[in-house]
């Protein structure tokens, strides 16, 4: 089966979604790929920063409905694991919803604008044909379909599909494993708490319907003596972590939240074109501490639909195309990872037991480095 579109998106998460819906939104005929089902539980700390909000209404998504109504958190905490204690007031109001909901509401807003969502499509083959177009093959519902696209757009994630592996280069060497589950029964403050443990850390934040999203970022050899399942291995965190422990005894799991990605390598450097552009966490993933990767996802996907709009309507050659999206995304993502990579080393150098004596002595330090991992507001018009 031979479908001729205009762009396709692989990848439908925040980043994929929020593209699709921006590209369909324009008049493009715009088909959004993923591997697995939707609605679903993703491995993410759930966490909305301030800045993602003028993105979402862009998008036309109101995450303050009454039918939904998610958490606001106003303060970061960071628990050490030693005991000590720093805390920071957020730049503005943040917002806390699971992935489940989230991605729901965005391909609901996607369909809304002309995207066509094709779920459980295994991607088997992507080339540029001589005519400029892309060939992707797809296998979907048992049948092996082709897509003719004139623009591809990688928003596929942390773990590319085979075939669309980049070459390492630019990612840190050290593994990490990623789980999350959700939580009833434990009674958290308008606040994410971020819980230091070796090598990684575990963050809790109120999402909606009263329950808490228990997220941990953690490195495998860690993982690997806690056990093989989710629940395993955040208790192995627990350990570390005793003020987590804690916290975590308060609560119960919710069934059917638990989901895990391995591996996962922070990127040093971001990776916004290969074959195609990327979008998301398919072009950078962000260390935990820096707590925007939402943000990141949706001005990625703002940034490169309108270079791929302007390519689709012919004002900018393919070179344009990637050139420009490039320019752009190394200018706006690159020193905030570098600013995040730099944080994230000092965060758990050995002197970390200081820290929370130095932000008492210095209180603005502490907000200073949580305004240092933000993006800045865009300026969006409708």
């Amino acid at each position: 089966m031979l479908k001729q579109i205009d762009v396709l998106v692989i990848g439908a998460g925040i980043a994929g979604s929020s593209c699709a819906l921006q590209l369909a939104r324009c008049g493009h005929r715009t088909v959004l790929l993923d591997r697995q089902a939707f609605p679903r539980h993703k491995t993410c700390g759930e966490f909305m920063s301030p800045e993602t909000k003028e993105m979402l209404k862009f998008l036309g998504v109101d995450l303050l409905v009454e039918q939904i109504a998610p958490s606001t958190i106003d303060k970061a905490v960071i628990i050490m694991p030693h005991g000590g204690v720093i805390e920071a007031p957020l730049p503005g109001q943040a917002i806390g919803i699971s992935r489940f909901t989230l991605d729901r509401l965005l391909h609901e807003q996607a369909c809304i604008s002309g995207a066509e969502i094709a779920a459980k499509a295994t991607i088997t083959g992507v080339k540029r044909l001589p005519n400029g177009y892309y060939e992707v093959e797809a296998r979907h519902e048992g049948q092996l379909v082709r897509y003719e696209a004139k623009a591809v757009i990688g928003a596929y994630g942390a773990r590319k599909p085979r075939g669309l592996a980049s070459s390492g280069e630019g990612q840190d060497e050290t593994v990490y494993v990623g789980v999350k589950s959700h939580y009833q029964g434990i009674s958290i403050p308008s606040q994410v708490e971020l819980y230091f443990c070796e090598g990684g850390y575990v963050g809790l934040s109120p999402i909606e319907d009263g329950l808490v999203n228990v997220a941990a970022l953690l490195p495998l050899d860690m993982v690997q003596r806690a056990g093989k399942s989710v629940l395993d291995i955040l208790s192995g965190a627990s350990r570390e972590n005793t003020r987590f422990g804690a916290r975590l005894s308060e609560g119960t799991p919710v069934p059917g939240t638990q989901v895990s990605i391995a591996p996962i390598r922070l990127s040093e450097v971001p990776e916004p074109w290969s074959q195609f552009p990327h979008i998301g966490d398919a072009m950078l993933v962000i260390p935990p501490l820096c707590g925007d990767g939402m943000s990141i996802a949706l001005r990625s996907s703002l940034l490169c639909s309108q270079w791929t709009d302007k390519y689709l309507r012919g004002e900018v050659s393919f070179n344009e195309w990637e050139q420009g999206y490039m320019a752009e995304a190394a200018q706006e993502f690159t020193q905030l990872l570098s600013r995040a990579r730099w944080i994230q080393k000092i965060a758990f150098a050995k002197t970390n037991r200081l820290y929370p004596g130095l932000a008492r002595v210095l209180p603005w330090l502490a907000t200073y480095l949580v305004k240092a991992t933000r993006l800045s507001e865009k300026g969006i018009k409708q």
